[in-house]
This record gives structure tokens, C-alpha cells and sequence, in this order.
């Protein structure tokens, strides 16, 4: 394909607005659209497909031409040169790219791919941080994040049937299809378009959200009328869905300690037309006393490294950093432990993180489980999904509930059974 040089321009300040800059790659990109406001939409698909598909092979492309992937002070134009050397096996004669020679690049690229931390383009302390937790199983994710992520949509079931937002979308002349009855409200577009511009997206009658992140508010299993925390709601893509689920009647009290995400979870239940989300802003720890034992459902979807949404955040990768690992561990114990006291006796409390290690999830489990605050909990169910097994965004889901005290110790037996045999189910994945 031919290649226009004011497109490549802009992926080269892109690039340069996420490595040098440490931007996020979405927020780069729409940057980046405001400021070109005549390139149409098919310039618009071009840069942020190779873009995102540029900083998601980084390692690779750097390896091909022998310079540090930890140095993000590079020659950009030269990265996306060699990127469409590779991906078009051509290169229009251009003064930047004129020193690329594109059989070097094949050659060299035979001795990446058996490299593992360069062949899945991904820094060696997180490639072994996955190997440690995950055995063999992390080359098999990673392998399948590599994959470009499909674009989902949940539809808003307070405005609209996936049904009908199908044959609504079709008078657009956009195509979306169910995916499967697992997950009821989830669409897939067939081909990827600008679906937010559309009355569509405006009216509130979708969210964009993964398949996979769907499932959460699902195990939930909020009722109209429950009270409902959502402890770390931030922008509120899954309390909105939880506002559907209860058919926006009951409470919803959406908790963040980051007040931007709030304010945009506040724009989005009005375009949504939810009306029973109250939002708070974690301050201090007088904010959650004043809700002790006072929620029917909980939602923990706990701060994480997002280890398994790398498919749609492949800057992500490059972003951690092995001190905030650490750190995050931490936080997430402290949430269990802390937070959990807004639920009620018999209530329902669902963990939840968008990363694949056990460190972070059935090891956290385990270890509240264990702990004083959660002697008063009993484990109901734990799912992993998997990004080569579903096609989406990795999340681990843990469902919990508060028992009588009375009643306590003789469950806490049975939880520590159920996560033992969970961690047997996946043993061959481990080994």
C-alpha cells in the first residue's frame, strides 16, 4: 500500500508523545485527531492501527536495528520504517529509510523469534515475572495478546435489546454480531469504524467494554432494589452495567480515590440515563468506616498491573515498572482487607483484576481468607479467563460471602477446599 508522509509524520509525533512524553497511546492518538482534523476516516484507521501495532512489537522492531528497547529517545521515523519494511517487505524511497536494508531485517528477524522476551516483545523482568507465576502458560498468552484486540460493545439493556441495536447499527451501515449466549449483551463489530460518532453512542445506548469484563458484574449478581458498592469504580464501566443488571432501581454507590475518573463515570450514567449511582470520593478512611456493613453486593475490581489486557493496551507493557508490582500487591491487600467491611452478613463481595498472576489474584484470595478479616468469608467461586482460551482481555474473578459469625469457622474449611481444588484444576498450567 502506498504510504502518504504527513500520516507518517503523525505516527512518528504519536510515538514520540508516548515514549518520550509518557503518554497513553489513546490519549496520544485522539491528540493527535484533533489537532489533523481534515484526515478522514480511513487516515485516521491507518495511523492508530500501527501506532498501537508499533509500540505493541517495540522489543522486536528495536532488536532488528540494534538499539536499547529501554532508550525510548529513538530515531522514530526509522522504527516505523523498519515496521513497514517487514510488514510490506517494501519501502518507498525516502531520505529517512535509505540506509534499511530489508533482507538484514528478514535475516535478523529469524534470530528474534528465537529469542522469547524479543519473539513476544516484552521487557525480561515482566517475561519473568509471567514465567515464574505462569510456567509455560505465559508464552501462550502472550502469543495471544499479541492479537490485535476486537472491538466490543455492551449493550445498554435500560434503552435498547442487542437485538434491536443490531438492526440500529445496520441503518448507520455498520455490522455487529452477537457473540455468544455466555456473554448476552456483548455485540463484536465485523469491521472496526468510528462508532462514537454516531447517535447511537451519544443517546447511551452502548458502552464500549471487553467481552470478558462483561462476566464481572454477572458473578455479581446484583437484584433492583440491592444496595450496591462499587469500591473502585473509576470511570464506571462496569457500575453502569450493574445499574442495567438492576434495571436502575436500588443504589449504587460508586467509590474511587481518583477524581477525574469519577467526573467521567458522572458524564456516563447521564448519557446512560442511570439515575441511581451515587458517587463518592475516597478522601480518607472515614469514607468506607461510614459504610461498614452496609452493602448487599460489593464489587472489588481492585487496582492491578493489567497483565491481561495487553491485546488493547500494548503500552502498558513498557509502562510497569517492577516497583509499583510491588506496590499494587500491597494496595490490593489492603482493599480485601479494609474494604470488605462494607458488606452485610450474607452479603455478596466479587474480587476482581485484569491481570493473569496468581500473585495477584488466587494468592491474594488465599491469603484474606486466612487473615482476621476474612474469617467471616467464605470462598463461592474463582474463574480465570484466559486471553488464548476466550479471544479477550484476561481478568480473574473471585466470588465471596459474608457468613454469620456463629457460623463462620465451620465455612472457612470449606472455602480453603475450594480454592485447593481450583488451584489443582489448573495445575497442568502451571507445571
Amino acid at each position: 500500500m502506498k504510504l502518504h508522509r504527513n500520516l507518517v509524520l503523525g505516527i512518528a509525533e504519536i510515538l514520540q508523545d508516548i515514549f518520550v512524553n509518557g503518554k497513553y497511546a489513546d490519549e496520544s492518538i485522539e491528540k493527535k485527531f484533533k489537532e489533523k482534523e481534515k484526515w478522514g476516516a480511513r487516515d485516521r484507521g491507518f495511523v492508530a492501527e500501527n501506532v498501537y501495532e508499533i509500540v505493541r512489537w517495540w522489543r522486536k522492531i528495536c532488536f532488528l536495528i540494534d538499539v536499547p528497547y529501554e532508550e525510548y529517545d529513538q530515531d522514530f521515523m526509522k522504527i516505523i520504517g523498519v515496521w513497514f519494511a517487514i510488514k510490506n517487505g517494501s519501502l518507498p524511497n525516502w531520505n529517512e529509510w535509505m540506509d534499511i536494508d530489508i533482507s538484514k531485517l528478514y535475516d535478523k528477524l529469524q534470530i528474534a523469534n528465537k529469542i522469547p522476551e524479543v519473539k513476544h516483545s516484552i521487557s525480561d523482568w515482566v517475561y519473568d515475572l509471567g514465567s515464574r507465576e505462569l510456567k509455560e502458560r505465559w508464552d501462550l498468552e502472550l502469543e495471544a495478546m499479541n492479537k490485535p484486540a476486537k472491538v466490543v460493545i455492551r449493550a445498554n439493556t435500560l434503552l435498547t435489546t442487542p437485538d434491536e441495536l443490531i438492526e440500529l447499527f445496520k441503518l448507520e451501515n455498520i455490522e455487529v454480531r452477537k457473540i455468544s449466549c455466555e456473554y448476552p449483551e456483548a455485540l463484536e463489530l465485523v469491521k472496526r469504524k468510528n462508532i462514537f460518532q454516531t447517535d447511537l453512542f451519544q443517546n447511551g445506548l452502548f458502552e464500549m467494554q471487553d467481552a470478558n469484563s462483561q462476566l464481572v458484574a454477572k458473578y455479581l449478581d446484583p437484584k433492583p432494589g440491592m444496595r450496591v458498592i462499587d469500591a473502585c469504580a473509576g470511570a464506571g464501566g462496569k457500575t453502569l452495567h450493574i445499574a442495567a443488571l438492576m434495571k436502575n432501581k436500588g443504589t449504587i454507590i460508586a467509590l474511587d480515590t481518583e477524581l477525574k475518573r469519577l467526573n467521567e463515570l458522572k458524564r456516563r450514567t447521564k448519557r446512560a440515563k442511570v439515575d441511581i449511582v451515587q458517587i463518592r470520593h475516597i478522601k480518607n478512611s472515614k469514607i468506607i468506616k461510614r459504610l461498614y456493613d452496609s452493602a448487599d453486593r460489593l464489587l472489588l475490581d481492585s487496582p492491578c498491573t493489567g497483565l491481561g489486557t495487553l491485546k488493547r493496551n500494548p503500552d502498558a507493557k513498557w509502562k510497569l515498572r517492577p516497583e509499583y508490582y510491588n506496590r499494587v500487591k500491597e494496595t490490593q491487600a489492603i482493599i480485601l482487607r479494609r474494604y470488605s467491611k462494607m458488606l452485610k452478613k450474607g452479603g455478596r463481595m466479587v474480587y476482581a483484576t485484569c491481570s493473569l498472576l496468581p500473585s495477584e489474584n488466587e494468592w491474594q484470595i488465599k491469603n484474606f481468607l486466612a487473615s482476621e478479616e476474612g474469617k467471616s468469608f467464605k470462598l463461592i467461586n474463582e474463574n480465570r479467563l484466559l486471553p488464548s482460551e476466550t479471544g479477550y482481555d484476561g481478568f480473574y474473578i473471585a466470588v465471596l460471602e459474608k457468613v454469620e459469625e456463629s457460623a463462620a469457622l465451620s465455612e472457612i474449611k470449606e472455602s480453603m477446599n475450594i480454592a485447593e481444588n481450583f488451584e489443582k484444576q489448573i495445575e497442568p498450567y502451571l507445571e
